[in-house]
């Protein structure tokens, strides 16, 4: 079996996924395209040694709907005969791509390949694919009777478990935003963005999404976003304590990956910098949706044989703030591992981009502090989460 090897990655910036959002003119492809081109530039490789590129989006709907990763690898001007897949397993979409492709590596069938994220959710909104419709299917209403929530309300579900006040959720999503904005200050993110050119010649190189400033105080006037007295009835465990402030941007981005062999990695003349420890997929309680990166968590560190404490740095994706708080009180982690860099909270969430995205970040962590292993985690719809445990080399 061969192991599979991190050459580097990259992302976009961050633009808020809204109309006049700073990437909200460009095209989910072109996004994609330069950011993958700009992975290329760094390596130097021929990108027609690549044996296939592994693409992460959830609504795959409108422009993103013609296998995106396809199209923006021929967007690149790459060669014609390296083809595309994209995956979609909601938020861990682009986690999920690495997965394939290290996979792939593993089996033999893949010596170089590119793993890669994107999400325009300004010019594709989060829920457009759905048309209206019923995504669940009668059976699973019934089964979960009177049916299954949204994400928000599986939030809330998560803080009331776990008992998190407003005031938590709101100090840890100050603490996001702080911490974000020291890292693009201080030059941490430099090296993994890659500058996105707009349509009229202009050039987008930091994160949008970071609210420097953010108190407690400041979140502390946001309303709850979910509120619903026919859902308080249901759950009156719930103290309606998520905001608009405690959750995840929505956001416009795009990240990608080279994942090479050890033999491409020789034949090539590449210096990898991580390679992978353990992965784990795991479900859980889809009513509570959230939960699933406890036992994902758990699975990981067995297949590694390795210790919450044996880690240097956990990314555990903030789709909420109650998720990461939520993992950290489960496994009593140090605090000051956890999204050491902020997380999804201050940077944002651009759905199937945001796998890869949390990846690079935290290798760049890594290299900085010299640790040497790293923990990615992710909750997913459907009550589903990935992890993997990335090692620096």
């Amino acid at each position: 079996m061969q192991q599979a090897y991190l050459v580097d990655a990259v992302r976009s910036p961050m633009g808020k996924g809204k109309p006049g959002g700073a990437l909200s003119g460009v095209h989910a492809v072109e996004l994609l395209a330069q950011t993958i081109a700009g992975l290329f530039r760094r390596t130097g490789i021929d990108p027609g040694r690549v044996d296939d590129v592994v693409t992460g989006c959830v609504s795959q709907a409108g422009e993103q709907s013609g296998n995106v990763g396809r199209m923006a690898w021929l967007a690149a001007g790459f060669p014609e005969h390296v083809p595309a897949v994209t995956v979609e397993r909601k938020c861990g979409s682009s986690q999920q791509a690495i997965h394939f492709g290290a996979a792939g590596i593993a089996s033999g069938q893949y010596d170089v390949v590119v793993v890669a994220g994107v999400e325009s959710m300004s010019r594709v909104p989060m829920g457009c694919n759905r048309l209206e419709a019923d995504i669940h299917g009668p059976s699973v209403t019934v089964r979960y009777a009177p049916g299954l929530v949204s994400q928000g309300v599986a939030a809330e579900l998560v803080a009331a478990r776990w008992k998190l006040s407003r005031e938590q959720l709101d100090d840890y999503s100050a603490r996001s935003h702080r911490l974000a904005g020291e890292a693009a200050d201080s030059g941490a993110f430099d090296d993994e963005i890659v500058p996105i050119a707009l349509p009229d010649d202009t050039v987008v190189d930091r994160d949008e999404s970071i609210r420097r400033g953010t108190t407690v105080e400041k979140l502390a006037g946001l309303k709850a976003a979910f509120a619903d007295p026919r859902v308080a009835e249901r759950f009156p465990e719930i103290s309606w304590s998520v905001t608009a402030g405690n959750s995840s941007q929505i956001t416009d981005g795009a990240s990608a990956i080279l994942l090479v062999s050890e033999r491409a990695a020789a034949e090539l003349g590449l210096a990898p910098r991580a390679r992978f420890a353990g992965f784990a997929v795991c479900g859980d309680d889809p009513l509570t949706m959230l939960t699933a990166p406890v036992p994902a968590t758990h699975r990981v560190l067995d297949r590694a044989g390795l210790s919450i404490g044996d880690l240097d740095h956990y990314e555990v994706n903030e789709a909420f703030a109650s998720v990461p708080l939520a993992w950290q009180s489960e496994f009593d982690a140090d605090p000051d591992r956890l999204n050491p860099r902020g997380g999804a909270i201050a940077l944002g969430h651009p759905l199937g981009a945001s796998g890869a995205r949390l990846t690079t970040t935290m290798l760049g962590a890594l290299e900085a502090t010299g640790g040497r292993y790293g923990l990615q985690t992710m909750c997913e719809a459907g009550g589903m989460a990935n992890a993997m445990i990335l090692e620096r080399l």
